[in-house]
């Protein structure tokens, strides 16, 4: 064992501590962390507005402060854009993080000096607690790769802006620089399909032990890699690979192709960072569930997933939620965001200490009809049969029918690719309705009462999903293909990859 991996156990023993005391104090440092919030910001225009001095309690501050998504918040943020002071948050934000907004175009979020750190240490954690729990850690002594965005950041009214990953890649922390992959220059490379081929070319003859990064661009990855390498699976290019970091998606989807890719089952740690900030992360190989990130810099509220769209809907902190019940994800940082709807859901699994699930995005459901289906009904329903009948699923979306032909019912359109189909495909889109019925039940009574017929399923080329991002513009980085959606506007530009 090296020196970073001795040392790195010890370093894990103390920040489980650390942990442990924040898990058994989560309600009331969230409390501790809303006023400290309000203090620190009650003079910034966003303050004065709402008259954060008069706030004592939650209570006052949702009386105060209205739930806002984006685009309620723009003009404030526009400010910011604009290079104003003292506006969400005290001073200038240290950075702004460019993403792709679903309805709103670029969408830029800022980052404060006091909430980049939880981006970095929330991420250390992760590592620590894996090392904490399974004795691993010599994966500290190879080569690590992050497979992420640009880190050239350019400037907007003087702040430096980019892509999360690439703003993050700035702060990995020293002792990792060393081991860390791609190399700086082949990281800048904007052009995603040139960069991966770049980044095997560099790496297929290291020592790669742990391997990060969104997990249909890691495929992308082990493919080009086998392809180079004459059809090797990942084991045999890096045998002493045995940890992979992901997030962004639901991995389960996923798991068994790049299980079968990397030749074994590899341990996973799946994370729940977002530009908004760093919200949870696995922290056991036990359970798939996430900790939450409850003394960062962040205040958490939570609205029942289906009163979301309510005009008066429930409102309520940590210490009133209840388990395996969806909610929408509303944040309060110290980068300046207020009642900021995040725009996914979340269900709680445990209390001591507080772990979730994502279950999906709040406007990514089907209810075309009043069914409200949800990414966590269907990506469960399809990867129940799909692992029941030895089916290998790459990708796949979801969207209503509600103009089939003449004398058809309407019905859930399910585009999928496959790693390899089934026999029958149409038998396998039955079981498929079958399980989906028993996960909805509002589903369930649209197909009994013969409002919707079961569900289609069109097979899709080999590749769909990798030229359909491309002939978007969104291929690699954070970009992630929605798999539900209430319009057709995906769905209509995958007709013409259907087999």
């Amino acid at each position: 064992m090296g020196l970073k991996a001795g040392l790195s156990k010890l370093f894990a023993i103390l920040v489980n501590r650390q942990l442990n005391t924040l898990r058994k104090n989560a309600p009331v440092l969230q409390q501790n962390t809303l006023l400290k919030l309000i203090e620190q910001a009650k003079n910034t225009e966003f303050g004065k507005a709402h008259s954060f001095s008069a706030i004592k309690n939650y209570e006052d501050f949702k009386t105060n402060v209205p739930i806002r998504d984006y685009e309620e918040l723009r003009p404030y943020i526009e400010r910011v854009t604009n290079g104003e002071e003292n506006i969400l948050w005290p001073g200038k934000p240290l950075y702004l993080t460019k993403t792709s907004g679903t309805t709103s175009g670029v969408k830029y979020i800022p980052i404060s000096k006091e909430s980049m750190p939880g981006h970095v240490l929330s991420a250390r954690n992760a590592l620590l607690s894996y090392i904490y729990e399974t004795g691993n850690a010599d994966f500290l002594d190879g080569k690590l790769i992050f497979l992420q965005g640009s880190p050239v950041l350019n400037k907007k009214a003087g702040i430096e802006t980019g892509r999360l990953s690439g703003i993050v890649a700035h702060h990995v922390p020293g002792y990792l620089q060393k081991n860390r992959m791609p190399s700086y220059k082949i990281n800048c490379i904007e052009d995603w399909e040139e960069k991966v081929d770049a980044i095997v070319g560099e790496t297929i003859n290291e020592d790669m032990r742990l391997i990060s990064g969104i997990p249909p661009w890691c495929q992308m990855y082990f493919d080009r890699l086998t392809a180079k390498s004459g059809g090797k699976k990942i084991k045999d290019i890096f045998p002493n690979f045995k940890l992979f970091v992901y997030g962004g998606v639901n991995y389960e989807p996923y798991r068994a192709k790049i299980e079968e890719s990397i030749g074994f089952g590899i341990d996973t740690i799946e994370t729940y960072p977002a530009s908004e900030g760093f919200i949870a992360f696995q922290d056991s190989q036990k359970e798939k569930s996430l900790l939450l990130q409850v003394d960062s810099g962040m205040f958490y509220e939570f609205i029942p997933a289906d009163e979301y769209f309510n005009e008066n809907p429930t409102r309520i902190s940590l210490k009133d939620i209840e388990l395996n019940k969806n909610y929408a994800l509303i944040l309060n940082t110290n980068a300046g965001l207020w009642g900021y709807s995040l725009g996914d859901t979340v269900k709680f699994v445990s209390k001591n200490p507080y772990k979730i699930l994502v279950t999906g995005r709040i406007k990514h459901f089907i209810s075309a009809f009043g069914e409200h289906v949800i990414g966590e009904e269907v990506e469960h329903a399809l990867m129940s049969v799909a692992n029941e009948e030895g089916i290998d699923v790459v990708e796949f979306t979801v969207a209503p029918q509600v103009n089939p032909p003449v004398g058809e019912l309407p019905y859930h359109e399910w585009f999928i690719e496959f790693g390899t189909e089934p026999k029958d495909v149409n038998a396998f889109g039955q079981k498929v309705d079958k399980a989906l019925q028993q996960k909805n039940i509002y589903y369930f009574d649209l197909i009994e009462g013969n409002i919707l017929q079961p569900l289609i399923v069109r097979s899709l080329k080999k590749d769909t999903f990798i030229n359909y991002m491309r002939a978007q513009g969104k291929l690699g980085g954070q970009n992630k293909v929605p798999r539900l959606a209430n319009d057709r506007k995906i769905a209509d530009g995958l007709m013409s990859y259907i087999k």
